[in-house]
């Protein structure tokens, strides 16, 4: 049987979006054209802070913030990790999620895994979201449109 994720309601997500100021982002990419960059500046835009994760450009600056590692590296809380790794990365991301402080697990759009539901709920972690677009839902739900 395909595994399909099942998100949790419109009005659960949009008070995940209109309780949130701080949103870390795996995969950040300094690419400007890069989907991960264009929708993380356009939530910047619209009041978020955002935190970049990656690897790669740790210690460096992309959107005007200073690059991390790891979501374990954030030495402050976060209400949303919105993350822009393929599928199968999502349960180590899950695990460095549950050692960050960090409050919503969001796998963009195109973006699901079984056992990350499980290493989440197993510890007791119940606000997740997969397969859907931060800025889609953001403009759909507080914008209205």
């Amino acid at each position: 049987m395909t595994y399909h994720f099942q998100n949790p309601s419109d009005g659960v997500i949009k008070q995940y979006l209109k309780n949130s100021k701080v949103i870390a982002v795996v995969g950040l990419s300094d690419r400007e054209e890069a989907t991960s960059h264009r929708v993380s500046k356009e939530m910047q835009e619209r009041g978020y802070r955002i935190i970049p994760i990656n690897p790669r450009a740790a210690g460096r600056k992309i959107l005007g913030e200073t690059v991390y590692a790891s979501l374990k590296d954030i030495p402050f809380s976060i209400d949303i990790v919105d993350i822009y790794r393929r599928s199968e990365f999502l349960p180590d991301v899950a695990r460095d999620f549950l050692q960050a402080n960090a409050t919503i697990f969001w796998a963009q759009l195109g973006l699901e895994n079984e056992e990350a539901e499980q290493i989440l709920r197993a510890a007791g972690r119940d606000d997740i979201v997969m397969d859907r677009c931060i800025k889609q839902e953001h403009t759909r739900l507080i914008f209205g449109e």
